[in-house]
């Protein structure tokens, strides 16, 4: 894979990768940007939500499950002092159906973390990252009623 950015002025760049997809990349303007793209370590946590996210939502498919809608959020602790690295991250997979079953949900996330999801194998090697998951009877996330939740822990975090 080969990734670049190029300048656009002040700390302002465009991202580009083998996909041809462009991503705008700046800072806040307390920092000489302009506050018109992502921070790089958004773009970390994005891309780690993404990875799950694909694998997840592919295994339930696969298992039949009744999934309307799908959401996965990440949230990072970051170091008070430079370089300011991750140092922790919960990943919650919010999940509304019908009759989603909680086994198959957690099934789902233990494959992307232990096997699939490249972004979450890295990662976890350098810090500690909780599973989480909220599953919701209904068409959408939004008006759908929370039934179930639970957590996963991968093996070599127990």
């Amino acid at each position: 894979m080969k990734a670049k950015v190029s300048w656009q002025g002040d700390l302002s760049f465009s991202g580009t990768a083998d996909s041809g997809f462009t991503v705008p990349l700046d800072a806040k303007p307390e920092v000489g940007g302009n506050d018109q793209g992502f921070r790089p370590l958004e773009l970390m946590a994005v891309s780690l939500a993404g990875c799950t996210a694909m694998d997840v939502i592919s295994i339930l498919k696969k298992k039949r499950e009744q999934v309307h809608d799908f959401q996965v959020e990440v949230r990072t602790e970051r170091a008070e002092d430079h370089p300011q690295v991750f140092t922790s991250a919960v990943i919650e997979y919010h999940v509304a159906g019908e009759d989603v079953d909680p086994e198959a949900v957690t099934r789902s996330m233990e494959l992307s973390a232990v096997r699939y999801c490249p972004a979450q194998n890295m990662l976890s090697q350098v810090f500690p990252i909780a599973l989480k998951y909220y599953i919701y009877q209904g068409k959408t996330l939004e008006d759908a009623e929370l039934i179930s939740e639970g957590t996963y822990t991968l093996p070599d975090q127990g």
